[in-house]
């Protein structure tokens, strides 16, 4: 019992060096308060908006596009503006329903559908299809190109939103984490915490340092500057990458870059629903691996990260109350029931925050070590996907 007991307090105390680090050494990425101000174009009122291109890749969204199509077609913004569709060889209609709802609209932005061409080799889906409305909407005189997700509803000021932020700081990107949809009680567990983890991993303040190399961006809304796209030869730099954001995000921010941001909003929000949470399981197997290089080593390293960092302090605390209830080694007991507490209690409060932001409740934040766990079982299983076949499976394809 002893040495079970030192093990205990030996974890409980390096996860409280962990959490101590995270609170206060990274950036400060829990606070959940890097948000994209709603803004007006710097200079003299009657300057002239620059124009605007947005590519929405689209494979089989007909459901989706009733939601959030409209929001794109009715943006106030000053600028040319043009939307542009591709319909990546869906099988639901999509671009019978894209068409239908401009018609709609009646006017205002121009939507241009592009039936998209059969993938390439070497080319990963997305970026295919964002390919084909990138060489469309370079046709054009557009200044910035705005690639967004067929689910993400945008306010009817988006567009001038994130070109006031791109003008006014002199950015090559500016990219949105678009607030997730987290209604059923699985989502309300899973989606606070994915974000968390991505914001852990990327902190945002670091992302929008350019004295720093940290360099990430969210693909369901990313504004980018057209030559700075140009000068980094477009989007083929990245036509194999599963996590296209973050390698489109990084090689944007080398070389020459202005900079890039990347922040949270309240008002950019994805509409689609996660399957009782095994689409939530879909969307972390097919890039957990990936994100790890596909490498063995580092996958042990991360799912021993995950236990010593979540699991840790509430098996401290746990084998704190069992080594007291049993009476024996009572100092050892006491020490790790205090550091496993206090570990959980730091988790807990630095959690707090994004629940907040997803106005979830407060009591939530004590399941993180469970819901880490969840997570990290998702990372196994990307692992055996990946050397089964199938690791970068999404919409019907795989990678």
């Amino acid at each position: 019992m002893a040495i079970a007991l030192i093990a205990a307090c030996s974890a409980a105390c390096a996860s409280l060096g962990v959490w101590v680090y995270l609170a206060l050494f990274r950036g400060m990425f829990w606070r959940a308060d890097v948000r994209l101000a709603a803004g007006a174009m710097p200079g003299e009122e009657g300057r002239n908006w620059p124009g605007v291109a947005v590519i929405v890749p689209a494979r089989n969204e007909a459901e989706t596009l009733g939601d959030t199509l409209p929001g794109l077609l009715s943006q106030s913004y000053r600028g040319e503006l043009s939307v542009y569709l591709v319909d990546d060889q869906s099988e639901d209609g999509t671009a019978v329903v894209a068409r239908g709802l401009a018609e709609k609209n009646g006017g205002g932005v121009e939507l241009r559908v592009i039936e998209g061409e059969a993938l390439p080799r070497g080319w990963v889906g997305k970026v295919w299809a964002m390919q084909q409305g990138y060489a469309a909407a370079i046709r054009g005189s557009c200044e910035y190109l705005l690639f967004t997700d067929a689910d993400i509803l945008h306010p009817s000021g988006s567009v001038r939103d994130l070109a006031a932020k791109a003008e006014g700081d002199g950015l090559d990107m500016v990219s949105v984490m678009a607030k997730l949809r987290a209604c059923t009680l699985i989502e309300s567990l899973l989606i606070p915490a994915f974000v968390f983890f991505f914001g852990k991993l990327f902190p945002f303040r670091w992302v929008n340092d350019g004295a720093r190399s940290t360099a990430a961006a969210a693909g369901g809304c990313m504004f980018v500057r057209r030559a700075a796209l140009e000068r980094v030869g477009g989007l083929v730099c990245i036509r194999d990458r599963i996590i296209d954001d973050c390698a489109l995000a990084s090689v944007l921010k080398g070389g020459e870059s202005r900079g890039i941001w990347l922040g949270f909003s309240e008002s950019v929000r994805s509409v689609r629903g996660y399957e009782g949470g095994w689409g939530v399981w879909g969307m972390v197997t097919r890039s957990a691996y990936a994100q790890l290089g596909n490498s063995p080593l580092l996958l042990a390293g991360a799912v021993g990260g995950m236990a010593l960092t979540y699991v840790a302090p509430a098996l401290g605390a746990a084998a704190g109350v069992a080594g007291l209830a049993m009476g024996a080694e009572a100092g050892l007991g006491a020490f790790a029931l205090v550091s496993g507490a206090l570990s959980w209690l730091l988790m807990a409060v630095v959690f707090l925050p994004m629940l907040l932001f997803y106005r979830k409740p407060a009591a939530l934040s004590v399941l993180l070590p469970f819901i880490a766990a969840v997570y990290t079982l998702m990372t196994v299983d990307s692992a055996r996907r990946y050397y089964g076949g199938s690791g970068g499976a999404w919409k019907g394809r795989t990678y």
